[in-house]
């Protein structure tokens, strides 16, 4: 008979973290082609590496489900893993899967490589190569945001259970003793006000080395 019930496995941080990543994200991909709106581009993109930054840290002090320990396994148990997912011969875990972990770890290398190839496209370092660069990684990221979001809906209904909503609520299904004690509001609260004055910071040209 199984124990399972309602427990929090995601902290504030982590979710504070994926949300604020999907508005910067989606903010930088819309204003990417305006002139006009450049300096919002530049907002968007570069607290979204802020963020990234912050989970790489998160990722290491972080609660139990949000350390990078607690899902990124190696390529015997993604195999396993993925093999399970093929034979229908799977189970919900508290945290990420082995392979969601894998590209969620993959999209934050992409978003960094995107605000290093767009830094320098400012700077017009190689020319036009960086420019280029910086579309193109751009889009690849886009492609594995398209996967990550289908993967979500997949496993949401193989599992009988909408992990989205989790992301938002911090909530799952687990054994109570699966369950993190501390939700860590202060640091949540302390996140969204850095991503925020981050945020207004590039937006009004505070830091030029970045935007000149």
């Amino acid at each position: 008979m199984s124990n399972k019930q309602t427990i929090l496995v995601w902290d504030i941080p982590t979710r504070v973290f994926h949300w604020l990543l999907v508005i910067c994200f989606a903010g930088a991909w819309l204003t990417s082609e305006s002139e006009r709106l450049q300096m919002i581009h530049y907002a968007f993109g570069y607290s979204a590496c802020a963020l990234v930054l912050f989970r790489l840290f998160w990722g290491i002090m972080g609660t139990r489900y949000a350390r990078f320990t607690q899902f990124l396994k190696g390529p015997a148990e993604m195999m396993k893993h993925a093999k399970g997912l093929l034979s229908g011969d799977q189970h919900s875990t508290p945290g990420h899967n082995p392979v969601g972990g894998i590209v969620m770890v993959g999209l934050m290398l992409l978003i960094l490589l995107i605000g290093l190839t767009g830094y320098f496209s400012v700077k017009e370092f190689l020319g036009d190569l960086m420019g280029e660069a910086h579309e193109a990684i751009a889009s690849l990221a886009l492609a594995v945001v398209v996967v990550h979001v289908a993967a979500a809906i997949i496993m949401s209904l193989l599992q009988k259970e909408n992990l989205v909503r989790s992301m938002v609520t911090g909530k799952k299904q687990g054994l109570p003793e699966e369950a993190i004690r501390f939700p860590q509001y202060l640091i949540g609260l302390l996140l969204v006000l850095g991503s925020i004055y981050c945020f207004y910071m590039i937006l009004t040209g505070a830091v030029p080395s970045l935007t000149q």
